[in-house]
């Protein structure tokens, strides 16, 4: 007789759960244009899309609603090959920009959608319609239709109906963009307190850098299919690395080689900073740094100093933002009463200054 040794099964291999969260790389090849972005969230995160016109946010949200097929990649939730199953089969709830609500719906109806879909009967799903009205503050909306509803009431109606699902990644697509401005700050509080109790992940596409601030704990930024930074607000608004960047969190941005405390900016000109570093860098400082002057200052104390040209303005916020070329193109906001004392038109020359200590440089 032979006797056969059993060995212990791998416990690691046969207990170790499936990893939760979303594991994704997007390659969608459209004519043209070419998508290839990776991104990982866990349960709870709200990761933000953020990137130019045409950059590809919202192709990459529709990939993974399943509404554009990969290209190739992969797609993986809580372990699941979400790739591989049929669209309406998904975990997902999605939150279109103009919110697609059924206009022959009431609103308790339209939320109801969701879970009558999955085989709840309809007072089962009118039940938890209500439930989720009650938690948007809509319980007194419940028979209006959608045409019936203010801007904010119709967006929270459509996070109800994508959240009554259960959705195990939840998809918001430019969700505060239809609102005006005071609708859209109330909302977006609203939102982000939604979202902090969301217990899977969420994926927001938006152009507002103040959406993406208020309601993600990360960003990544897409321009031309591709990921030229991620990382947390604080990180990206304080070392940007690209002009469009720049642009969206109010900084002037460089680059060039630091020697020392000095940054050779490519084009020319050279920024003091307060940073000692070597190598390629990139340097920024807020337009708000920025001193202008009509002759050239003497005894300051701004290390950096160079002469401008006024190539533009226009009203930002409740100051002036001036456009300035020559030296170092830059931008320099100003209040209204300073700009006028300054006599500032385009073609007028001045003298721009910067403290060190108000410039950043860092590793490029």
């Amino acid at each position: 007789m032979t006797y056969v040794k059993k060995t212990a099964p791998d416990i690691a291999a046969v207990s170790a759960p499936a990893p939760e969260g979303l594991d994704a790389r997007l390659v969608v090849e459209r004519g043209t244009f070419r998508l290839d972005v990776t991104l990982a969230a866990a349960p709870g995160d709200v990761v933000a899309l953020l990137g130019p016109n045409g950059a590809g946010k919202t192709t990459a949200l529709r990939a993974l609603a399943g509404l554009i097929p990969l290209t190739d990649g992969h797609l993986r939730l809580d372990g699941a090959e979400l790739d591989r199953m049929p669209t309406e089969s998904r975990p997902v709830g999605v939150v279109f920009q103009d919110y697609l609500l059924f206009p022959h719906l009431s609103a308790l109806d339209n939320v109801a959608f969701g879970p009558r879909c999955h085989g709840a009967s309809k007072a089962q799903a009118r039940a938890e319609a209500a439930v989720w009205l009650e938690r948007m503050g809509l319980s007194e909306h419940g028979s209006a239709k959608p045409r019936r509803l203010s801007g904010g009431q119709a967006q929270r109606v459509a996070l109800a109906r994508a959240l009554a699902t259960h959705p195990r990644l939840l998809l918001l697509d430019e969700p505060l963009a239809a609102l005006d401005a005071r609708t859209r700050l109330d909302v977006r509080a609203q939102l982000r307190h939604h979202l902090a109790d969301f217990e899977a992940v969420a994926v927001l596409v938006t152009h507002d850098p103040l959406d993406a601030m208020v309601l993600a704990d990360h960003l990544v930024v897409i321009e031309d299919g591709q990921v030229v930074q991620q990382g947390t607000p604080a990180d990206i608004a304080r070392r940007p690395r690209t002009d469009y960047i720049a642009h969206l969190v109010g900084l002037n941005l460089y680059q060039g080689q630091a020697e020392g405390h000095t940054v050779h900016v490519d084009g020319g000109s050279a920024v003091t900073t307060t940073e000692d570093l070597t190598g390629p860098v990139f340097v920024a400082f807020p337009p708000s740094a920025v001193t202008l002057h009509q002759d050239r200052p003497s005894g300051s104390s701004a290390r950096n100093l160079w002469r401008c040209e006024v190539a533009g303005m226009e009203t930002h916020g409740d100051q002036i933002r001036v456009a300035l070329t020559g030296g170092l193109p830059l931008a320099a906001d100003l209040t209204t009463v300073a700009a006028a004392e300054l006599d500032l038109r385009p073609g007028a020359a001045v003298w721009a200054t910067v403290k060190a200590a108000q410039t950043h440089a860092y590793p490029a």
